[in-house]
């Protein structure tokens, strides 16, 4: 028994440890292959996916969380990706479920799939964050940054000591792109010019407007009878929120206000009998836009965002009748039990390899480029922008931007001319549309992930993060869970996800997309066949020389489909090698000359015997041949 509970003594040491290494940044100088600035919803996945690549990686973060916008900034109601747990998404989800009970336990609210408590999301990331690889400094600061004999020279505060870091590479997951603003690398703030971007629904005339910002409250019910009410805060108008109970699908056809104050309150509605306050049409948003702003200027401003959160919370307790709910003491660790930031919806934007536009959205496989080739990370929801306190932005429509699911390019994360930086969070190269939909948690947590394969990559080649091969990043990832295309009908948990996945991404068997309410779709349809005239079309960006093959419109039988294998490998290969691999590798059909294959069949046979993944493809998604 002593034995076990010197044993059980010394584990709570390392895990401690691991978790408080901030005491360790009292040293003058620290060596890394990887700094990632801040610790958010992105800095967190990109340090966990780098630190299981092998990288040695130290995370800097001002407050004393993981997880930024899904803790720090108290967003814990999860929007988007329900239906595909992507990568650590889908590891960070799990272990939400086991913590308190299974799926239908954190499905409180009335939109969000999950919703947990901040505090305790930012315990499981923390543990997910456990690796000998990777140290995080809590409560640190930089700065300075400077480029010295091709590696990076951060100078910080940690802990009240002075710091110099040296690091390879740094990944920017900071909330609005401060690195990125502090290296004057290229970027854009606020909304684009349609004559730019190509994107009918943007303004004529770029601006720099950007969405409303929230400083989140969490409410707990402290149950009947209790009056937790607080001061009448300066400058509260009832008249502004007015509408706060107006929980009409701003999606709906029918525009009628709908007037139900318990279903506003439970939108947010968090296990443990909390409200997260983020959503309500009159509620609690703001437009500040402090992205240009010093941190001191910073700071006064939100000094008024936080003000109206509190004008929000006197409104619901002493106009709607909730004042039974009172500002959680138990989440926060801020002496106003607020949260340590505010929720930005927006931030700097890069200027990257590559810039995805809604058209790339609406119809990725119509494009002259082929970004959906080279995919990292995926979303689901729609073009989701918040205007509604700013009179002087642009009236956009923008629940008719249909677009089906989706996904980001790697070319996004990495700048044009600025060696050794990657962008992530909310700063990588998208469009202001675009910017409404990639900013969502999941897609902001895939990401990360992205960012950290792509640094370990090029730091385990000594390469710039702009000269990798883009297949390996996306094979890492694979390797990791992560869905590179959205196909809603192919989960990581199936057999053959891997070679779907890579097929996908080639291009050679595409997806059929769909938008549908709030979760958009796109759909591989594995079951179903193939015309030969689509097949051998989707071959021909890769293999543009395809002499002796005549395709008809019938269905590729497995006949065909060996005729075509043989006359792009050079070699021969018949029904009977394909018949072979299928047993082999268990597919679902048994096969003979004239089986018509599924799209899994094809996917998996073209695969093992072709390969086209393997062909090297640039930030534009067009093959190197």
């Amino acid at each position: 028994m002593m034995k076990l509970l010197l044993k059980l003594t010394f584990l709570s040491i390392l895990l401690l440890f691991f978790n408080l290494r901030v005491f360790a940044a009292v040293v003058k100088e620290y060596h890394t292959d990887l700094l990632i600035v801040g610790g958010g919803a992105s800095g967190s996945t990109a340090a966990i996916q780098a630190a299981r690549m092998g990288v040695k990686t130290l995370v800097i973060e001002e407050t004393t969380w993981l997880g930024g916008m899904l803790t720090s900034a108290g967003v814990s109601a999860i929007d988007g990706n329900h239906n595909m747990p992507s990568g650590l998404w889908g590891e960070f989800r799990e272990k939400l479920y086991r913590h308190y009970g299974g799926p239908k336990a954190v499905e409180t609210g009335w939109v969000s799939n999950t919703l947990f408590e901040p505090s305790i999301g930012n315990k499981m990331l923390k543990e997910l964050a456990q690796h000998p690889n990777l140290t995080i400094w809590y409560q640190t600061n930089w700065t300075n940054i400077s480029r010295v004999a091709n590696q990076w020279k951060v100078e910080l505060k940690a802990n009240g000591k002075l710091t110099t870091v040296y690091a390879k590479l740094i990944i920017d997951a900071t909330e609005l792109g401060d690195v990125m603003g502090f290296l004057k690398m290229p970027y854009r703030v606020g909304m684009d010019s349609r004559f730019d971007t190509g994107e009918i629904f943007a303004p004529e005339k770029a601006n720099d407007i950007i969405q409303d910002m929230t400083y989140v409250v969490v409410l707990k019910d402290f149950g009947k009878g209790a009056d937790k009410t607080i001061a009448r805060p300066a400058g509260y108008d009832p008249k502004e929120f007015a509408c706060a109970c107006d929980v009409a699908d701003p999606a709906a056809e029918d525009q009628k206000p709908k007037i139900d104050c318990n279903q506003m309150i439970t939108y947010g509605k968090l296990p443990n009998n909390k409200y997260m306050i983020n959503w309500p049409k009159c509620g609690n948003d703001i437009y500040l836009n402090i992205i240009e702003l010093n941190q001191k200027d910073r700071e006064a401003a939100l000094k008024e965002a936080k003000l109206h959160s509190l004008r929000f919370v006197y409104h619901l307790q002493t106009q709607l009748g909730f004042k039974n709910l009172g500002i959680a003491d138990d989440e926060f660790p801020t002496a106003d039990h607020l949260p340590m930031i505010p929720y930005h919806r927006e931030a700097r934007r890069l200027d990257g390899q590559v810039t995805l536009n809604v058209n790339d959205l609406t119809a990725p496989y119509a494009q002259k480029t082929s970004l959906y080739r080279t995919g990292i990370a995926i979303g689901d929801y729609p073009i989701d922008h918040h205007h509604l306190k700013n009179i002087n932005a642009p009236q956009i429509d923008f629940i008719k931007i249909k677009v089906p699911s989706y996904n980001i390019p790697l070319g996004a994360l990495v700048p044009k001319n600025t060696p050794g930086i990657i962008v992530a969070e909310k700063s990588i190269s998208v469009t202001n549309i675009v910017a409404g939909a990639s900013r969502l948690q999941p897609v902001v947590l895939g990401i990360g992930q992205a960012a950290g394969a792509l640094a370990a990559v090029a730091i385990k080649h000594k390469i710039e993060p702009a000269e990798v091969k883009i297949r390996e990043v996306q094979s890492a990832l694979l390797e990791s869970g992560v869905y590179l295309l959205p196909f809603i009908d192919v989960k990581p948990d199936q057999k053959h996800f891997k070679a779907i996945q890579r097929i996908g991404a080639t291009g050679i068997l595409k997806g059929t997309g769909i938008p549908f309410k709030w979760a958009n779709q796109t759909w591989f349809y594995p079951e179903q066949p193939v015309n030969e005239y689509d097949l051998v079309s989707g071959l021909k960006s890769y293999y543009p020389v395809m002499d002796g093959i005549f395709p008809s419109g019938k269905m590729v039988t497995a006949d065909f489909a060996a005729s075509v294998c043989t006359a792009l490998s050079k070699k021969t290969i018949s029904v009977e090698d394909f018949s072979k691999v299928a047993a082999a590798l268990s597919l679902n059909q048994s096969i003979r000359a004239n089986t018509i294959l599924s799209r899994e069949s094809l996917a998996v046979l073209i695969d093992h015997f072709l390969n086209p993944f393997a062909i090297a493809i640039d930030f534009n998604g067009l093959p190197k041949i």
